[in-house]
């Protein structure tokens, strides 16, 4: 593929995942491309019936996911991504890319950064997010004049090269089994928010958002709060009550009463409401279902602390100037351009 037919293919699948959300079973629907009539109507199934696979993959989750891929494979952005690099070449090298399934077609960055330098996809799925990445692939396999360029495995052999997504045990397993390769293995990462006590309502709104969609359990979903003394913790409460829903959810619920009767069995101080357990804690790492945060005496105390733990975070949310920060709502709404673990995907495979 030359640049733009590459460009052509990313602004063709965010079409598919726009019209995917835009079809409502209606028999006089107009599809826009023909071709992927019947793949439309299956992602549009998908969004209803993903959480069959995986319980944590409600509707709302999944549609998010579906309008955050149709909003950032808009052609501008896709322009916007490529233009700082070469994509003339084809490096025809085999790249496998082992994914997570901790949330919807997480690994579906890796897998479009690999096809867009022009390598050849090995896909290890996820078996807690095979059927969402299954179709999309298959979409992808249509639209490219290739379709060998993507290759869906079981086990990884002869690669050239591997980008990997895991837990900090299995990040040590893929860096054993794959030291002769070139490689990306990303370790466990969350991210956590710095309040002034001067936040909007609109940014508390965000917040909350950064918190809980998907349950928080992506990388940058929020598990930590730096508060300034004296922070009123109400306030925080009050701007993440509509989503009590979140506490029917059976998998949710079953963490937080868990999480809940470990801490109070070791007698540790909580403040809850019912759907969230907040707990005062210097670590970053918090549970579903549980908020950590920490107070600050000012804010060079917590620059310094950010920096020191910025191999673990994600993203940070504040409307402070620090390392990895997003706006507040933005931590599940990265670009294109913003990789993983900062590095530079489309780089390190042309390279």
């Amino acid at each position: 593929m030359n640049s733009e037919t590459k460009k052509s293919t990313l602004i063709a699948l965010g079409q598919f995942f726009k019209e995917s959300l835009n079809y409502n079973n209606d028999s006089a629907y107009l599809f826009e491309n023909k071709i992927l009539e019947q793949e439309i109507i299956m992602a549009s199934k998908f969004i209803e019936t993903a959480y069959r696979e995986n319980g944590w993959f409600t509707k709302d989750s999944v549609m998010a996911v579906y309008a955050a891929w149709a909003n950032s494979l808009e052609k501008n952005k896709v322009e916007q991504w490529l233009v700082n690099y070469n994509l003339e070449t084809n490096k025809n090298h085999k790249v496998g890319v082992i994914m997570a399934g901790n949330l919807p077609l997480v690994g579906l960055h890796d897998a479009l950064c690999v096809i867009i330098s022009g390598n050849i996809l090995h896909a290890k799925l996820s078996s807690k997010d095979r059927s969402l990445m299954l179709l999309v692939l298959k979409v992808i396999k249509k639209i490219i004049p290739n379709a060998d360029q993507v290759q869906i495995v079981e086990q990884l052999k002869d690669v050239d090269g591997l980008i990997a997504t895991g837990s900090d045990n299995s990040a040590r397993y893929f860096d054993y089994y794959f030291k002769d390769k070139k490689r990306i293995i990303r370790k466990n990462r969350t991210s956590v928010a710095v309040l002034r006590g001067e936040e909007s309502e609109d940014d508390l709104l965000g917040l909350s958002h950064d918190i809980f969609r998907h349950f928080g359990l992506g990388c940058r979903n929020v598990t930590k709060l730096y508060l300034p003394k004296g922070y009123d913790l109400d306030i925080v409460f009050k701007a993440l009550f509509h989503y009590q829903e979140i506490g029917n959810h059976n998998k949710y619920a079953n963490n937080y009463d868990y999480n809940k009767a470990v801490y109070l069995l070791s007698q540790a101080e909580l403040i809850e409401n019912g759907f969230l357990l907040m707990k005062e804690d210097e670590g970053i790492h918090s549970p579903v279902g549980v908020l950590f945060y920490e107070f600050y005496d000012n804010m060079e105390d917590v620059k310094r602390v950010i920096e020191n733990l910025k191999d673990e975070l994600q993203c940070v949310v504040s409307n402070e100037d620090l390392p990895q920060r997003v706006s507040f709502g933005k931590a599940q709404s990265p670009e294109l351009w913003d990789y993983a673990d900062g590095i530079d995907t489309i780089e390190f495979l042309l390279n």
